[in-house]
């Protein structure tokens, strides 16, 4: 059904269930608004989305009335909408004048200039001065957290933020205090905001009442060069904007993506930016006597080179990293096989997941847009909050449209939504795979079920038999439905995962593996360890095994490196990730890597020469095309999803028997996950503040 209107003169059909706002958009008319917002709930509290409608005796305001709501002419005619008559000019210029009463006049020191909703539309749709000449209110500056910076005489009570809170974050710790003009928007316990999500609460203020805190005073936006690219802090995915000014990127903004992020991105995202400029490597280093030395490339190069070529290739292994993207993975892999090596693993965490039974058993088959269709998940060893907090907020989405049940095996946690606690091990799961669970019938019952199966589960010894099972109880779920693979989903943690094991970055026949190489190298049995930007390895206990660290920053690897060879960071480069749900992006360079550093894969081919193994591309576009053909998944950028059910019943075949150990937690330390985010300090103050609030719970608790 829809409704016939007349839009500043012009016929329109509007669906059922619009608003005026959205209608008169949909025309193409901008109708200017503070407090509304698509995706948050309608507040109807700015006014200044006014509009005339005919019959009605005053302005409307279009956020809060649907269509559905206007009353029809007597005559049968469709019902005018009027934006641009004298009485909707003086309302708006009413509105934007009370506004301004107490905005106080410091755009020229506001971090929001520029880019200042109020600004624009003040000069869109306001008057050039004020008939008021009273003090202006002043508000006390509220503590909202090292991420936000407060400015709350500015407010103008939108309540975007509290909304935003409450509705997509799930933690309800901003509200409104008082009334009139005493209203505040305030935290309930004074105190710092407690959610992965919290910080985009500044780009939906449309005033410059908060701001980023650690990037306050550093730039103007002008001065900025925007660079969109993806993000790499999990493996979701998302959609962000790289701002630089010269070589360095001076902060990280989310872009709309309504089939990944929406448009939002975590705090650790966001705020990682300070740690792409410290404890960088930015020259290459030799070990001389048991200590790091400065070296050129020429000489680096040569010493690694010279101990790949000379390794027996059955000691000789490489593992690349969580953040290391497609092409430097394949580079490495080819350079391995070349040399005869077939001790190659990009699975640091131990994750047994095989890509030798398909891309569906180890992505996120119902897609991260596909939970909305969901209506009974089941979590198997996943945080998703920390693990994937964007991908969480969608869960919570569709947890608060209504009618999703939602069960949890593992560690319990606050998911920022009610769940079903069903059990903290593999006992659970074999009673839901046997039916003798109720959760069983939830899933049996369900239109769209779906398993979301975390990486504490796939890391254990037992891993393959809990994936296994996990994959039964899927396709359990989903018999007579025509699902597919939709049901069976795995979450990943890193960035490089899902690509790596696109490639086959997996021990060949007689190799080992993560945990098989490092105790191979502190039997001494290993005598080369190549680390692509791999810094989650117990460096303790590689024993005397000589290693070389290729990566950007100057964590775990590099201290335990015997040369060193300083890569690029993500913003430094254009490469490919694949993430959770299988789609594949590109970054894009948004600044140089600082000093001598280059960018990963041009190192692994000059490293290839000088181990006597050359490897067969000298620029991007033919590496790319290899890549290609090893993996040609990859070259598809159109989506994700879709993938072949025989994974799943491939990895439901397999069995095993699980050990009763419970599940544990993947993510310890959302803000420290990776060498960027531990060379960051404001990761470290979140770091230390989330654990003094888990060890000092406040009164009310």
């Amino acid at each position: 059904m829809s409704k016939q209107l007349i839009i500043d003169g012009q016929p329109f059909e509007a669906e059922d269930g619009t608003t005026l706002l959205q209608a008169c958009e949909q025309a193409g008319v901008e109708i200017p608004r503070f407090c509304y917002h698509e995706r948050l709930s309608i507040a109807g509290n700015c006014r200044m989305c006014l509009v005339e409608v005919q019959g009605m005796p005053k302005p409307v305001a279009s956020c809060a009335m649907g269509v559905n709501d206007l009353p029809p002419n007597r005559d049968g005619t469709p019902k005018q909408v009027m934006t641009r008559t004298p009485l909707v000019k003086k309302a708006r210029e009413g509105v934007m004048e009370f506004l301004l009463i107490n905005h106080p006049l410091d755009c020229p020191i506001c971090d929001q200039g520029g880019e200042c909703d109020l600004q624009d539309q003040a000069m869109a749709y306001g008057v050039g001065g004020s008939r008021y000449e009273e003090n202006k209110r002043a508000v006390e500056e509220k503590y909202l957290g090292p991420l936000i910076k407060t400015a709350m005489t500015r407010c103008i009570q939108c309540t975007r933020c509290v909304r935003y809170m409450t509705e997509v974050a799930g933690v309800e710790e901003l509200g409104a205090i008082g009334r009139g003009e005493d209203m505040e928007i305030t935290t309930y316990l004074e105190r710092g905001l407690m959610s992965e999500m919290s910080a985009n609460v500044v780009d939906l203020c449309p005033v410059g009442a908060l701001t980023h805190r650690p990037s306050a005073f550093n730039a103007r936006p002008w001065e900025l060069r925007k660079t969109e690219t993806i993000d790499v802090m999990d493996a979701v995915g998302s959609a962000i904007r790289a701002d630089a000014r010269g070589a360095e990127v001076m902060r990280i903004l989310p872009r709309n993506n309504d089939q990944v992020n929406e448009e939002w991105i975590s705090d650790k995202t966001r705020h990682v930016v300070d740690g792409l400029r410290t404890q960088r490597l930015d020259q290459p280093y030799v070990r001389r006597d048991g200590k790091l030395e400065p070296a050129t490339w020429d000489e680096a190069l040569a010493v690694a080179g010279a101990r790949l070529e000379g390794a027996d290739p059955r000691k000789l292994g490489a593992i690349a990293g969580d953040l290391a993207g497609a092409e430097e993975m394949f580079a490495l892999a080819d350079l391995m096989g070349r040399i005869g090596s077939v001790n190659v693993d990009c699975r640091q965490d131990g994750a047994k997941l095989d890509p030798s039974l398909g891309r569906a058993s180890y992505v996120f088959n119902a897609t991260i847009e596909g939970i909305e269709r969901a209506d009974a998940i089941l979590l198997v060893g996943t945080n998703p909050r920390i693990e994937a907090a964007v991908l969480n907020a969608r869960i919570r989405k569709r947890w608060r449209q209504g009618g999703l049940t939602v069960g949890l095996v593992g560690a319990a946690a606050d998911l920022t939504y009610s769940c079903d606690y069903l059990g903290g091990g593999p006992q659970t799961l074999t009673e839901i795979a046997d039916g003798r669970h109720p959760f069983a019938k939830v899933l049996a019952d369900a239109k769209q079920p779906m398993v979301i199966v975390g990486q504490a589960a796939a890391r254990r010894a037992d891993g393959a038999a809990v994936l296994a099972a996990a994959a039964r109880i899927a396709l359990q779920a989903s018999q007579g439905k025509d699902l597919g693979a939709t049901t069976f989903n795995v979450l990943h943690a890193a960035a490089a995962r899902v690509a790596g094991l696109d490639l086959g970055l997996v021990p060949g026949e007689g190799g080992m593996d993560v945990a098989a190489m490092v105790a191979a190298a502190g039997a001494g049995k290993l005598d080369v360890l190549f680390l692509l930007g791999a810094d989650e390895v117990p460096m303790d206990k590689l024993g005397g095994a000589f290693v070389i660290y290729l990566g950007s920053h100057g964590d775990a690897g590099a201290h335990r490196a015997d040369v060193i060879l300083p890569g690029a960071a993500y913003t430094e480069k254009v490469a490919t990730y694949a993430n959770t749900e299988g789609r594949v992006q590109m970054t894009r360079k948004a600044a140089f890597a600082p000093g001598l550093a280059k960018e990963d894969w041009t190192i692994l081919r000059a490293l290839s020469e000088l181990a006597g193994k050359k490897l067969p591309y000298d620029d991007v576009a033919s590496l790319r095309k290899a890549m290609y053909e090893k993996a040609p998944r990859l070259a598809w950028m159109a989506g994700a999803g879709a993938e072949n059910v025989a994974g799943v019943e491939g990895l439901a075949g397999r069995g095993g028997s699980m050990s009763p150990e419970p599940f544990g937690v993947c993510v310890p330390d959302f803000y420290l996950t990776n060498p960027i985010a531990r060379a960051s300090a404001v990761m470290a103050e979140l770091s230390a503040i989330k654990r003094n609030a888990a060890a000092r719970p406040a009164a009310a608790e």
